[in-house]
């Protein structure tokens, strides 16, 4: 009886022991089945992304021209520096802040799930947890202030930021030139709305520009493929801070000295003297 029983004992270790083997090897073929999806879906541009960056722009876009401005009218009889007008600006902001938490959301769900399965980053790539979601998109809000105050791309301070992250030089290079699209558009419309844009003065300096980085682009291209030195880009993005920051200290001196000379005062934010 004895040994009867010992025999139970063990046969039922043994299928304990066999079904916890099954289910560790089915909880490995789901990691690997995870795995795989994953790496899939970074073998594109995710769709997802597009769709929430062009609908975030829209929609700022709409609101920035239906509340109207200093040279503007309004469509929605919208008054400038009426208490319509800031609830308007107040409603784009808390737009853009709901679509920030949204997307840190997803960016957060994205890398625990990639956690889960051993996902093997490369270089280059960035791990998007709880507090890089937090600290560059501060960082880049405080970029985008500064850029719209100075009159700057945003750029300048995106690029350098992006490489600090560690992210690839040809990366850097092509996501700042897709924020500065957005970025620099609906600047633009601002501008146009508060009778700020001078338009010969404008396509002026669009063609010189367009040129200029067309030249700029080709150029970089040939060296980075003829020498195999991604560091071209690197350079080029501190060469251009640096020229900024130089010319940007001229020009501030420049109407420091102007201004008491011409009598110009400071305007209010309708574009109108107080």
């Amino acid at each position: 009886n004895e040994e009867s029983g010992d025999k139970k004992g063990g046969s039922k270790d043994e299928e304990k022991g066999n079904g916890e083997e099954e289910e560790d090897f089915d909880d490995v073929d789901l990691d690997l089945d995870d795995l795989q999806e994953i790496l899939e879906a970074e073998r594109f541009v995710p769709k997802q992304n597009l769709v929430i960056l062009v609908t975030m722009f829209v929609v700022v876009l709409f609101v920035n021209l239906m509340k109207g401005g200093g040279a503007f009218t309004s469509p929605l009889g919208i008054k400038c520096g009426s208490v319509s007008f800031w609830v308007a600006n107040l409603i784009m902001l808390g737009w853009i802040f709901a679509v920030t938490v949204h997307v840190r959301n997803i960016l957060v769900k994205k890398w625990e799930k990639k956690e889960d399965v051993g996902y093997q980053y490369v270089e280059g790539d960035i791990q998007w947890d709880g507090r890089a979601t937090i600290v560059y998109p501060v960082v880049c809000c405080l970029a985008g202030f500064f850029a719209g105050m100075f009159g700057v791309g945003g750029g300048i301070v995106k690029g350098p930021l992006m490489l600090a992250m560690g992210v690839h030089p040809k990366v850097s290079s092509a996501s700042s030139a897709c924020m500065i699209l957005f970025t620099s558009f609906t600047a633009t419309t601002s501008f146009v709305v508060f009778g700020l844009l001078i338009p010969d003065y404008a396509m002026i300096c669009f063609t010189i520009g367009f040129l200029a980085t067309l030249v700029g682009q080709i150029g970089l291209f040939y060296l980075m493929k003829k020498f195999q030195r991604n560091s071209y880009i690197a350079f080029s993005i501190g060469f251009v801070v640096l020229l900024s920051a130089f010319l940007m200290t001229i020009q501030s001196l420049y109407s420091m000295a102007e201004e008491p000379r011409k009598g110009h005062g400071s305007g209010g934010v309708c574009g109108t003297d107080h």
